[in-house]
């Protein structure tokens, strides 16, 4: 149960830093106005910081395998998840039909009296 909540102080740092990684990378379109201009600048753009696109690519794969490996520990360890501790209620008793009423007799028409 240790390693399952170091890994999971991993993944949500992993998680963290990501976003924040992310979020510090300029856009490649950072250039671009909204009706042309500035397009060719994608093409002849140097690659930027080369270290935050490998950082960023460690902590994606450092997220996909803690996601993996916690996946794989909460269904090998017996844990429970929030479905399977909610109970559904017990359906009511089904009554047995009631039995039908007897059948008034036939009369034909005309002889009824």
């Amino acid at each position: 149960m240790i390693f399952y909540g170091l890994l999971k102080v991993v993944h949500i740092s992993s998680c963290v830093l990501m976003i924040v990684v992310v979020l510090l990378q300029t856009g490649r379109g950072a250039g671009l106005a909204v009706f042309g201009g500035g397009g060719d600048s994608l093409i002849n753009t140097p690659s930027g910081s080369d270290f935050m696109k490998k950082f960023t690519a460690v902590l994606a794969g450092t997220f996909a395998f803690t996601s993996l490996f916690l996946t794989l520990l909460s269904s090998r360890a017996g844990m429970s998840s929030v479905t399977s501790r909610v109970h559904a209620p017990a359906p009511p008793p089904v009554e047995a039909p009631a039995a039908p009423a007897p059948a008034a007799p036939i009369v034909p028409v005309g002889q009824g009296k």
